[in-house]
């Protein structure tokens, strides 16, 4: 799990809020893999989440022109009127949703968009229902705000993902919010309309819990997985969902940092406030371009997932063929969530014990220049998240040396 700040000076008295969060397991193991590199080491890294294509030149160009035209100013607080009509139309178009304009806000990124509907709604110990494996941000943005996350274990055997009993047995008079991530960070695991039915019956009964969907993945789904979102499936719901999206995945702009929203027009009033005493508004250029994504052409974005399912099958193929390893097929994002409860408690040829997936991604980092994450940052053990948005021949020679590495383990 993630370390804890602390201070280094007797000079800074750091705010108590920091004390249950720190930086995450996957920068930390990004920093060290660096780190070898530094040193002349060849690593490999599969820990980093987002897509190794360009952003695509006709956004690209878009972003041009906007420079051009002068439109490097403060916009709108909460995203222009031009890209709120790119969003609303996206939403219409691909999920069926019909947002009116002031349902509608945009942010420096999704994880800005959580953040902003943490802070105006969370109370000191409201909890906030987090199925796991689950990207880490999400608990801590919780604990930032004085909430408690409720962590629920999914089990491989459910595909890991959360059902409707799950929900039902954690769910108190203090639940506040339930998160779902659909394709999910970090297992790649999705929710059909079939598996999201069960869960919105429960919802329904429990009107003062409302639910927030990080859709970010939408695009990004294989084989005949059919994406759709809950506010589509249970319209009577839509007064209590938060619809979380962005370009960063799908068209890979990451580093444009726009996220954007649809939800009730009371709650997208209250994130604008305190999005208004944080960066008001997201970059102009970074507007355009992204208006530029949503309303161009999709053929890039199906090329481009194309490509991920090619490397989705051969990762997991040559992973099933690691003795002692696991690997469940994922329906969509680009991560695959491979156990490795065959190995704990096996040595390696320096002597040391594997006891937990955390020592097993040490391991590979350390003897064969390959940096993983293990599931324990994400909340479920003994796994390990390797992203294939690397190119082919990386994502080839860094399986041969996983596969190398393990048969040096000894039982």
């Amino acid at each position: 799990m993630n370390a804890p700040v602390q201070a280094t000076s007797s000079l800074l008295r750091p705010a108590s809020r920091l004390s249950a969060i720190g930086v995450s397991e996957i920068l930390k193991i990004t920093d060290l893999a660096a780190e070898l590199k530094r040193q002349g080491r060849d690593v490999i890294v599969l820990g980093t989440g987002e897509p190794d294509f360009d952003t695509p030149e006709h956004v690209k160009d878009a972003a041009r022109r906007a420079m051009d035209a002068g439109a490097t100013k403060y916009t709108a607080l909460d995203g222009t009127p031009e890209l709120k009509a790119a969003i609303r139309a996206k939403f219409k178009r691909d999920n069926g949703l019909d947002f009116a304009q002031d349902e509608i806000t945009v942010s420096a990124g999704a994880k800005q968009i959580l953040f902003n509907a943490m802070m105006a709604t969370l109370e000191p110990g409201d909890e906030v229902i987090i199925p796991t494996p689950y990207w880490v941000t999400y608990a801590d943005i919780v604990l930032v705000m004085g909430g408690k996350p409720v962590l629920v274990p999914c089990r491989e055997a459910n595909g890991f993902r959360l059902t409707a009993d799950d929900l039902a047995q954690v769910i108190t008079p203090s639940t506040r919010w339930v998160m779902l991530n659909s394709p999910s960070n970090p297992s790649g695991a999705a929710y059909s309309a079939m598996h999201y039915r069960p869960i919105l019956d429960v919802l329904l009964a429990h009107p003062q819990v409302w639910l927030m969907v990080d859709d970010i993945y939408e695009h990004i789904v294989y084989d005949d997985f059919r994406f759709v979102t809950p506010a589509a499936i249970e319209p009577s719901l839509r007064d209590r969902i938060l619809t979380v999206n962005g370009v960063s995945k799908a068209y890979a702009m990451t580093g444009w940092r726009i996220g954007y929203a649809g939800g009730p027009a009371e709650l997208i009033r209250a994130m604008a406030v305190v999005q208004s005493q944080s960066t008001s508004c997201p970059s102009s250029i970074s507007q355009a371009a992204a208006m530029a994504a949503l309303n161009g052409p999709a053929d890039i974005v199906r090329e481009r997932c194309r490509s991920f399912q090619a490397r989705r099958d051969f990762a997991v193929t040559a992973l099933n063929k690691i003795e002692g390893v696991t690997c469940r097929l994922p329906e969509g994002a680009f991560y695959t969530f491979a156990g490795c409860a065959g190995l704990i408690g096996r040595t390696t040829p320096d002597n040391h014990r594997i006891d937990s997936d955390s020592d097993f991604a040490q391991y590979l980092l350390r003897r064969v220049g390959v940096a993983v994450v293990p599931g324990s940052a994400f909340g479920l053990a003994p796994y390990f998240r390797i992203s294939y948005a690397t190119s082919p021949s990386e994502l080839e020679e860094a399986c041969r040396r996983i596969a190398h590495a393990t048969r040096e383990l000894s039982h």
